[in-house]
């Protein structure tokens, strides 16, 4: 009787395929015959803000003719589980994911359907560079934005309270990060619209204000705080000093090597998958003079443990900056996202979540590397 074989499944965009991709691929083969659910076009324009290179149509041709492939198929859904009614009909034994495609939701998925669930390092193939399709489009030198401690400091209807800072940190674009994550996507979305595929050469300051004020055109509802430009903008870390405008009155600014090699080596993130459509961070928001100057104090402390090259002060501080932040603003912490930090928080000295929360990234610090957690690299300069 002819051996069954077991049926390994993957998702993704796939897109401008690359050894990258080929080299996750075979990984995955070795689990058994290998389905690939590819994002429909819309799909990838939802969630990346920008439509695929290559075509649906033109993405399963190459797919399906990848020796390890044994068969791709255009994902009938949409959103960040487009996969699931392939999932459900194809029935595969193994899903293969990489790092920065590990998410909760689609551990839970697969716990609710029985089917085992696998991460893999993203890894080169021996021999060969590191290849991502960020690293291929040119648009992708723009770079993204994490911010630190402070994040709702950058709102007037905050800081009116207490003045206090934003720390952000500038990172080179490695890895695409979704639509809806936290990562200032909308602000650099604005930024590619304005210069193409990089920043000008000009003063830091002057092309913040300017990205600034084009994200926040005359009659727009909801401002988008200047710690986006800012930390868009500047290289390396920033710190911004706001007393209750929306731009800051003072920009501390960190280019040292040792620093920035220090964040490095201690900032994990672990992906959650977008926000959700009609996510109301603001709805039950509860501001008061007391949390806005417990915010301020924790990005004080987090500021001078960074300076110091202080761990477990970085981790302690940037904790009590998430917990002061969602004391105002509850609605940042879904059950999704306290699960994955109850799940890490044995490993971390502190965290958080990306921009608003409600999805995104919980952002540890550790001492040591945590196990299928995406690392950063963080931007020098603008060359």
């Amino acid at each position: 009787m002819a051996e069954v074989r077991k049926k390994a499944f993957v998702s993704g965009c796939f897109d401008m395929l690359h050894s990258g991709h080929v080299e996750f691929l075979q990984r995955a083969a070795e689990y058994g015959d290998l389905y690939v659910a590819l994002g429909s076009d819309q799909t990838v324009f939802g969630l990346k803000g920008r439509p695929p290179v290559n075509s649906e149509e033109e993405r399963r041709f190459m797919m399906s003719n990848v020796a390890c492939v044994h068969e791709a198929v255009v994902s009938r859904g949409s959103g960040y589980l487009d996969f699931e009614p392939e999932l459900r009909a194809i029935q595969p034994d193994v899903f293969v994911v990489n790092e920065d495609g590990n998410t909760p939701a689609k551990r839970a998925l697969c716990e609710r359907l029985g089917i085992e669930y696998v991460v893999l390092a993203r890894d080169p193939h021996p021999g060969l560079a590191a290849r991502s399709t960020t690293a291929l489009r040119t648009v992708q030198q723009m770079p993204y934005r994490i911010d630190l401690a402070g994040g709702w400091l950058d709102q007037p209807f905050v800081s009116r309270h207490h003045l206090g800072s934003v720390i952000t940190v500038s990172l080179e674009p490695t890895l695409e990060f979704n639509e809806r994550s936290g990562m200032a996507t909308s602000t650099r979305r604005t930024a590619i619209k304005l210069w193409g595929n990089k920043l000008p050469a000009d003063r830091y300051d002057k092309v913040a204000w300017t990205l600034f004020c084009c994200d926040n055109p005359p009659g727009k509802t909801e401002v988008s705080g200047a710690q986006d430009s800012i930390g868009i903008v500047f290289p390396g870390l920033a710190r911004s000093d706001y007393n209750g405008t929306y731009w800051p009155a003072h920009i501390e600014h960190v280019l040292d090597e040792e620093t920035l090699r220090f964040v490095e080596r201690h900032l994990y993130l672990l992906p959650l998958g977008p926000r959700e459509d009609g996510f109301a961070v603001l709805a039950d928001m509860h501001i008061t003079p007391a949390g806005a100057q417990a915010l301020a104090a924790a990005t004080d402390a987090c500021w001078s443990a960074i300076m110091a090259h202080d761990v477990q002060g970085f981790g302690r501080a940037m904790r009590a900056s998430f917990e002061a932040q969602i004391a105002m603003f509850p609605n940042m912490v879904t059950p999704g996202v306290r699960d994955l930090i109850d799940r890490h928080c044995d490993q971390a000295l502190g965290w958080k979540i990306s921009g608003a929360g409600g999805g995104g990234y919980v952002i540890l610090v550790a001492e040591r590397a945590i196990e299928h957690a995406v690392r950063c690299v963080v931007r020098r300069g603008l060359e």
